[in-house]
């Protein structure tokens, strides 16, 4: 694992979308890649359906 993600994303993301497969994916990709889950998810209702959130923090080395 190297000290800057790949493909030029970003060390910290924030993952939104509705809480479905897709979203669940989303954020299995991000821990593969070599994220983190940084602090606790979040969820709202938007009237039809529940919104999530979770942010991912870069690790990059650890010594």
């Amino acid at each position: 694992m190297t000290d800057q993600p790949p493909n030029g994303l970003p060390r910290y993301r924030m993952l939104t979308g509705p809480d479905d497969a897709k979203f669940c994916f989303r954020v299995s990709e991000a821990l593969e890649l070599g994220y983190r889950l940084y602090g606790s998810p979040a969820a709202t209702f938007d009237g039809d359906r529940v919104i999530v959130a979770q942010a991912v923090l870069w690790q990059g080395e650890q010594g």
